[in-house]
């Protein structure tokens, strides 16, 4: 999510609770850890949502190598399950360690927030650099990123619209904060999403009028202009199939709001 005063932001969410059911391996549980990077991504989550200590799953994370990271770099799924928990956790734990720096966006987003394999990433770096394929928080969506993450651009995935609905960086309109694991990250994304325009988009027919989130203007390129986000909104049930509604966005609410976990998923 970044900050586009420049902000990049999230808007709506629900209450407390889960992302996801515990990790094997547990470091309070065992000596062991998980070795698959997503199961350190998710099992830092959990940890993170617990209030139990992070270390040794930081840690884990911080010295992977890029042998271990093969398939985030080569499957789609297993890369999005990845790096959408590594910013999920990465928010809240820097939230936790220097919340004052929250006031000044513009350094919260830019600060390190957690390492992966040796590299010490922001929450820019995670969500423009890599999540959206190097493409810049400014421009509407349809500018590339100048900065560099640290890592190859072999790490980098085409921008998924439905993230914007995924990614929580503390803010009150953020959305709830839910687990990702390769087998299901498409349908929870699409759980995420369709939870969240639920409950932030308005449609007035009489006006021919929609009403959306702010993040739906920022990364407007991502959901392929006005006419794609549309189909967005259609394929997600927010418009009838024959409408062309005009666009107005909500505004964005800044204030402070960690912790925010859903409950549930929506289905399935």
């Amino acid at each position: 999510m970044g900050d586009q005063s420049g902000d990049d932001g999230r808007e709506g969410g629900a209450g407390p609770a889960v992302p996801g059911p515990s990790v094997a391996g547990d470091a309070s549980d065992s000596d062991s850890m998980p070795s698959a990077p997503t199961d350190l991504a998710r099992g830092l989550l959990e940890r993170v949502r617990r209030r139990e200590p992070t270390e040794r799953f930081r840690q884990s994370l911080a010295d992977l190598d890029e042998s271990s990271l093969s398939a985030v770099r080569t499957d789609r799924r297993t890369a999005l399950a990845f790096w959408l928990n590594v910013y999920n956790a990465g928010a809240q734990l820097l939230l936790d360690r220097q919340p004052a720096l929250f006031e000044s966006r513009w350094r919260f987003f830019r600060s390190p927030a957690i390492t992966v394999a040796g590299v010490e990433m922001s929450l820019d770096d995670i969500e423009h650099g890599i999540i959206r394929g190097r493409k810049s928080k400014y421009g509407l969506g349809y500018l590339p990123r100048l900065g560099r993450t640290g890592l190859s651009a072999a790490y980098r995935l085409d921008a998924d619209p439905r993230i914007h609905f995924a990614l929580n960086c503390g803010a009150a309109s953020c959305p709830a904060v839910l687990a990702y694991a390769p087998g299901t990250v498409d349908d929870t994304l699409d759980d995420a999403t369709a939870t969240y325009l639920d409950g932030t988009v308005e449609y007035d027919p009489e006006r021919d009028r929609v009403r959306l989130p702010r993040v739906c203007l920022w990364f407007i390129g991502d959901f392929g202009g006005r006419s794609g986000l549309r189909s967005f909104l259609r394929d997600f049930g927010q418009i009838p199939a024959d409408a062309t509604p005009s666009l107005r966005f909500h505004e964005y609410d800044w204030r402070k709001a960690p912790r925010k976990f859903a409950d549930r998923r929506r289905r399935g």
